[in-house]
């Protein structure tokens, strides 16, 4: 007699197995898997399974998959594991308050990658914390960084600390990454230990936002006033303020048809009008001017001739609104307004 082989059944494999096999599946595939997202833990345990492993036979692989297949297509909704995959997706609803109470709570047991926040902050941010830790931790900050942003706030620290950190830099090529891990944590920490802000702008900003839509009499003497009680910090306003007469030097000219397609026509034969009995408001006219289609400037010019004499108080509001368009369009990242440096 012929002995008849029977197909065996699969072979019972631990969860642990099954994701082993799953991922040895799809790298073979071809297919890109982003295993750096999983936290080391469970990339090096998965590496070690797949260690032990030998070989898996077809109807073994084949139940695998179907089974894979078929919890993929139950699925309806999942949830991001812990607190930080909690934040990941509520950050943005969040009230600052909330959100910062979370990030301590979560801080001690955080097993995700604290330089993936600290990546996403700005210079202004990062900065106080960078200034308060010692060369060797500011080295392997900026090493993490990306270039462009360590190179800016390398540009912001004092020549003698800046070569110190840069000296620092070149001393990081044995540290570990258990210890860049440490650092990054307590540097984090240390962002969410902050207390909140009530104010997202700085007060020079907010001051400078105010003065820029204030009537010209008015702002001066408020200025004028800040220079008696703190002289740098009116300085410092007095950068940060936008107004009619900063238009020429700070709003590149082929920007001019962006602001006079959202700006109402009455307002800009208003301000231009009103800019005709005045030196430094004639400039910003001309240019204005020189700078829309020629139809248009014509157009403004011939009613500016049909424009009566015109109020203070309705010159500083069509001024005013100018301004503000520049700032909406500024703000739509459409238009990039010339710095002191540019």
């Amino acid at each position: 007699m012929v002995a008849v082989t029977r197909p065996q059944g699969p072979r019972s494999l631990s969860p642990r197995e099954k994701a082993a096999v799953i991922v040895r599946y799809l790298i073979a595939e071809g297919a890109a898997i982003p295993l750096s997202s999983l936290p080391d833990s469970m990339q090096t345990a998965l590496a070690e399974q797949m260690g032990q492993m030998r070989r898996i036979d077809r109807v073994t692989l084949t139940a695998v998959l179907e089974e894979f297949m078929a919890e993929m297509d139950q699925m309806g909704l999942s949830f991001p594991g812990g607190l930080d995959g909690a934040l990941s997706v509520m950050a943005d609803h969040l009230s600052p308050n909330a959100a910062s109470r979370l990030r301590r709570m979560a801080g001690g047991t955080s097993r995700a990658d604290p330089w993936e926040r600290l990546t996403a902050m700005t210079a202004d941010e990062l900065m106080p914390v960078l200034a308060c830790e010692s060369n060797e931790v500011a080295a392997v900050m900026l090493s993490k960084l990306p270039v462009p942003k360590a190179a800016e706030l390398l540009g912001r620290m004092p020549g003698d600390r800046a070569r110190r950190v840069a000296y620092a830099v070149s001393l990081t090529g044995n540290v570990d990454p258990e210890t860049v891990q440490r650092i990054g944590q307590s540097l984090a920490q240390q962002l969410d230990a902050r207390p909140p802000r009530a104010f997202d702008a700085g007060p020079v900003e907010r001051v400078g936002a105010i003065l820029n839509i204030t009537a010209a009499g008015r702002r001066d003497d408020v200025l004028a006033g800040l220079d008696l009680d703190d002289a740098g910090f009116a300085e410092q306003v007095r950068r940060a303020i936008f107004t009619f007469v900063h238009i020429p030097s700070r709003l590149p000219a082929r920007d001019v048809p962006k602001l006079a397609r959202i700006v109402d026509q009455t307002a800009l034969v208003t301000a231009i009008a009103a800019a005709q009995g005045e030196a430094s408001y004639l400039v910003v006219a001309e240019f204005l001017l020189a700078n829309m289609s020629q139809r248009m400037a014509q157009g403004l010019r011939e009613d500016m001739v049909q424009r009566g004499k015109i109020k203070e108080k309705d010159a500083d509001e069509a001024m005013g609104a100018i301004v503000q368009a520049i700032r909406q369009l500024e703000a739509a990242g459409e238009v990039v307004l010339i710095t002191e440096n540019d």
